[in-house]
């Protein structure tokens, strides 16, 4: 009997999956294999099965016989591609740990990125970059991230801390009046040494330990944070709401980092091919400067838009425009992609097919049949029933511009069809006892 597979590796042009093993690899995992298999820049790494996530569970939150050897292959080979060892205190690789179901499930499950470092390996990073503060700023943000996803420590105790530090070094030093913002980029080297102190100081107080300094370690605890994620209640009430049923579980994706936060010529972005609103043949995202992906998503800075990106690194983006043409010529479909820019050179770290709204659905199904992309038939398959109510929906007249702006008060992310009235829940826990009554 032929052993069974539990990790999937892709790398340099090459991948043991590919983008029709959604069902194994997960949405993201079979994006990454498929990516690489088609030229596109996505760093090396590997792929844990969603069966791995399913007997997890079955077991009683144990990896199954065998995970732990494959895995260590993978690891290796990983190593071997990029140069790079797992806590080396010279030139040490450092991975993502993501999350990634065959139904994409946006925002539901967890992430920790810049996994293997540590006291040693950080200054290792330093040396190598030659940038003291991108070194140190990786560290925090994986002390905090795998502090609060892995160990259930609150990030709201990290933000505080973080905030205390701008507030009593970064605006003394930059003598910032009192009510104008410091910015996190504002911190500087010493200023995040601070804070990782304090970050420590924080993990200590709630695990009774101190923050784990094997990389072996902090792997198997992110995995496992992942695997965790996927019945966290946020996950199974979207799963619920949507009606996502028959799914194993979540794939874990170990990718090479590469960095976004390196400096003004590096930065992280979200784009559609086509704007998922309208419809519209034109490039839909935002690029967040000197950031990593939580950054975007975070709002901790505003983002510029695509065009903007475009006069900020013409070359990046350049590589940008052709892997959505790339995408979208090889899909045959409207795509939501992840990229982040390290030093002027762009890197893909997700592909799925994008979300839109009912009005951008028909719009895009009859825009492709006249570009002869795919066929009328092809079309009408992909217009779902709640496309056809949600166009039916009373929605908010935007010719009438004068009347709106002088009723405007506030404006967000239309998240459903049409326009509604009602009460406005702060939390999630709001809504959901609201909507049960």
């Amino acid at each position: 009997m032929a052993k069974k597979k539990f990790v999937y590796a892709f790398g340099n042009g090459v991948a043991e999956g590919d983008g029709s093993m959604k069902e194994i690899l997960g949405g993201k995992g079979a994006g990454l294999a498929e990516m690489t298999k088609i030229g596109l820049p996505v760093p090396a790494g590997f792929t844990i099965t969603t069966e791995v996530c399913d007997l997890y569970y079955k077991s009683g939150k144990k990896w199954p016989a065998g995970l732990d050897k494959e895995m260590d292959k993978h690891l290796k080979l990983l190593e071997k591609t990029t140069g790079k060892k797992l806590g080396d205190a010279k030139d040490p690789l450092l991975v993502s740990v993501r999350s990634g179901a065959s139904v994409s499930m946006p925002g539901m499950m967890e992430t920790i990125l810049n996994l293997g470092l540590n006291d040693a390996s950080v200054q290792g990073l330093t040396a190598k970059t030659g940038n003291p503060r991108f070194a140190l700023d990786a560290y925090r943000r994986f002390i905090m991230m795998y502090g609060s996803t892995a160990m259930g420590i609150e990030r709201e105790e990290f933000d505080a801390a973080f905030n205390e530090v701008k507030n009593s070094l970064t605006r003394k030093r930059l003598k910032t009046p009192v009510g104008t913002k410091v910015l996190d980029t504002d911190v500087n080297a010493d200023e995040l040494a601070v804070l990782i102190d304090a970050f420590k100081a924080i993990y200590r107080k709630h695990i009774k330990a101190d923050f784990p300094q094997d990389p072996r370690e902090q792997l198997k605890g992110s995995i496992d944070a992942v695997f965790n994620s996927w019945m966290a209640d946020k996950a199974v009430t979207y799963r619920k709401v949507e009606k996502i049923q028959g799914v194993k579980g979540t794939a874990v994706n170990i990718v090479q980092m590469v960095f976004g936060n390196m400096g003004d010529s590096s930065g992280t972005g979200v784009c559609f091919t086509r704007d998922p609103n309208s419809g519209d043949n034109i490039f839909y995202g935002d690029y967040l400067i000197n950031a990593q992906g939580e950054d975007v998503v975070a709002g901790i800075r505003t983002p510029i838009k695509l065009s903007d990106f475009e006069k900020k690194d013409p070359k990046a983006y350049k590589q940008l425009v052709g892997v959505r043409k790339t995408l979208e010529t090889h899909y045959k479909d409207m795509q939501d992609l992840e990229f982040t820019v390290e030093e002027g050179k762009l890197y893909m770290l997700q592909c799925r097919t994008g979300k839109r709204s009912p009005i951008a659905a028909f719009k895009i199904a009859v825009d492709l049949v006249k570009e002869k992309v795919i066929t009328k038939e092809q079309a009408i398959q992909r217009i779902k029933t709640s496309d056809i109510e949600g166009i039916f929906f009373p929605m908010i007249d935007k010719s009438e511009a004068k009347a709106l702006k002088e009723a405007f008060l506030v404006q967000g992310i239309d998240a459903v069809p049409g326009a509604a009235s009602g009460k406005v829940a702060f939390s999630a826990k709001t809504a959901e006892d609201w909507a049960a009554k």
